[in-house]
């Protein structure tokens, strides 16, 4: 079964290497979304499995999306992966206080990437 993974950057090249990554796999239909309020739509109407979800976005940061999407009864199962270069202990434990499963700080391999998405895909 396709696994919905939508990518919320807003860096278009690192939107193509994400992109890039999942599509090579296969199994996984990707979307992207370039600022927090794109996010926001997509997400409601996609119903994605996973968000892999930059923090320092136009419109709605990274944070204020996550809470949003966590509060929402339709899309609180949704995991929410955090992707930041700010690696900060503080920032990690907003992250989890908003309710994101997991946390990667930026620059990350693509195989870590990988496996921390299908580990979080796999806790459903």
């Amino acid at each position: 079964m396709i696994k919905k993974i939508l990518i919320v950057e807003d860096e278009e090249d690192i939107i193509e290497l994400l992109s890039a990554i999942f599509d090579d796999l296969g199994g996984y239909g990707v979307l992207c979304a370039r600022d927090g309020e794109e996010a926001l739509r997509i997400a409601q109407l996609n119903n994605p499995d996973i968000i892999l979800l930059d923090i320092l976005l136009p419109k709605l940061n990274g944070y204020q999306v996550c809470k949003l999407i966590k509060s929402d009864p339709a899309m609180s199962h949704t995991k929410i992966l955090m992707l930041s270069g700010m690696a900060q202990n503080s920032d990690q434990l907003k992250a989890r206080e908003v309710g994101a499963d997991g946390y990667i700080a930026k620059p990350f391999s693509s195989s870590t990437l990988v496996k921390k998405v299908e580990e979080l895909l796999r806790s459903n």
